[in-house]
């Protein structure tokens, strides 16, 4: 798995052009230009003429770029991966992802249309949103279905109504679906992302999920408003105490490499590979988050 962060992942509806333009000024880890959900089926051509047209022309500096698609048993779904792989999108998010022959199916795709283009096979990545029990079930076979797959994330609206229930406070609903992405993310060894919080004005709640979400395990949130961006970073950024204690068990390790040493110890307690694992995720966070 890369070093890139993915805290935030900001959606923006593909029929927007000022939020198109504007999206990546209010510092999200990555941008979702969406062409499903919030697009009804009069817009559906135009926006993805205007996402084509914003990737092609718009300078988003290091902010990754993903494009949610229409599945491909939409009319429109075919239209949108050759036209965001052309563009030049980052990641392909693929919606209600039920099987891992999604993915396969869309992956055939991606790579006829770099093929055709003279674009390196395997150049546009892949990401699944898992949004029924049926793909919580296949949460594992979905995550390592491609090599272009760089996460899952939970599609929390439509799981539960599937589920027959609806969206609580605490969360316990969606307790074993998020658990087994998670697993299933990092057996595969890609980023798991936590579904959306759709009341902008409950910050208390959106910061208690959010704390929730980080203790689990998970890499990052997606977003549906940018005020929502600095709560996320914030609670995933590492105290100062946090910072210093990794920084005193990577010197430790290094200096133990250096003299040859197989054990060590820091403050009175042996280091081992999973705390030396923690102590890089510390600094990553923090490296990003306090520039």
């Amino acid at each position: 798995m890369g070093k890139r962060l993915r805290r935030t992942m900001l959606y923006v509806p593909g029929s927007n052009p000022s939020m198109l333009a504007d999206a990546h000024i209010y510092g999200a880890d990555s941008l979702m230009f969406d062409l499903e959900d919030s697009i009804s089926l009069l817009e559906k051509d135009s926006a993805r003429l205007l996402v084509y047209n914003a990737i092609k022309s718009i300078d988003y500096g290091e902010t990754e770029i993903v494009v949610r698609i229409n599945g491909l048993d939409t009319p429109y779904g075919q239209s949108d991966i050759e036209a965001m792989v052309r563009a030049g999108a980052d990641v392909i998010r693929l919606p209600k992802t039920g099987t891992a022959q999604d993915v396969i199916d869309v992956e055939k795709v991606i790579e006829d249309i770099e093929i055709k283009i003279g674009k390196p096979v395997g150049t546009t990545k892949m990401m699944g949103a898992i949004e029924s029990p049926l793909g919580v079930i296949n949460a594992m076979e979905i995550a390592t279905a491609s090599p272009r797959m760089i996460g899952i994330a939970l599609g929390a609206e439509d799981f539960v109504t599937n589920m027959k229930t609806k969206r609580s406070p605490e969360g316990v609903e969606l307790l074993y679906a998020r658990s087994k992405i998670l697993i299933a993310a990092r057996a595969a060894g890609i980023y798991a992302l936590d579904t959306v919080f759709s009341n902008v004005n409950d910050e208390e709640g959106f910061r208690n999920e959010v704390k929730l979400i980080k203790q689990l395990g998970f890499d990052g949130k997606s977003i549906i408003n940018p005020r929502q961006i600095a709560p996320v970073h914030e609670i995933y950024t590492p105290t100062q105490k946090e910072i210093e204690d990794a920084k005193q068990v990577i010197r430790a390790i290094e200096e133990a490499e250096e003299k040859g040493l197989g054990v060590i110890s820091v403050n009175g307690k042996m280091v081992d590979k999973p705390i030396v694992e923690r102590a890089e995720r510390i600094l990553e966070l923090a490296n990003v988050s306090t520039v």
